[in-house]
């Protein structure tokens, strides 16, 4: 990756060999993170939100990929996922201008730290309010300049 927002793509029909060059995507996959959870709690919603990303939209998935060996393997995001940090109101503002803007977005409430399936994640999310809604993570995709909208006041996570 060239920076944030670039990636580096080939530039041969291929999708191998040296020759490639930045791709900068009209579209942003990002992640905001509560500033207040633990490392693992981290990982955890940062997985849990981006796989709904892809379910949901799928031209936000690339090919499959293969090893030199033909091994197969999954495909993944056509383009990087950024993640950031913010408190509680960043995080609560940044929501709002996602469900505003109509984005799709994945949100990950502390509740669902409780939980151990994904009927019983949704039933703790169904069970909340939009205002009420503890959130610790929210994934959103669309638009540079509009994900950078929900985005303000968010920053990047170290």
């Amino acid at each position: 990756m060239n920076t944030a927002t670039d990636m580096t793509a080939p530039t041969t029909g291929s999708g191998t060999g040296p020759g490639t060059a930045p791709v900068r995507f009209d579209t942003k996959i990002a992640v905001v993170l509560r500033d207040d959870l633990a490392p693992w709690q981290r990982l955890n919603v940062t997985a849990f939100l981006v796989s709904g990303l892809g379910t949901a939209v799928p031209e936000v998935i690339g090919e499959p990929y293969e090893d030199a060996d033909a091994v197969p393997y999954l495909p993944m995001f056509r383009q990087p996922v950024l993640v950031f940090q913010g408190t509680e109101e960043t995080l609560r503002a940044a929501h709002g201008r996602a469900l505003a803007r109509a984005l799709p977005r994945a949100v990950f409430t502390a509740d669902l730290f409780a939980t151990g399936h994904d009927r019983a994640n949704r039933a703790a999310v169904r069970a909340v309010p939009t205002a009420g809604l503890d959130l610790v993570g929210l994934a959103v995709y669309g638009p540079r300049n509009a994900v950078d909208k929900v985005l303000k006041g968010a920053r990047m996570h170290p």
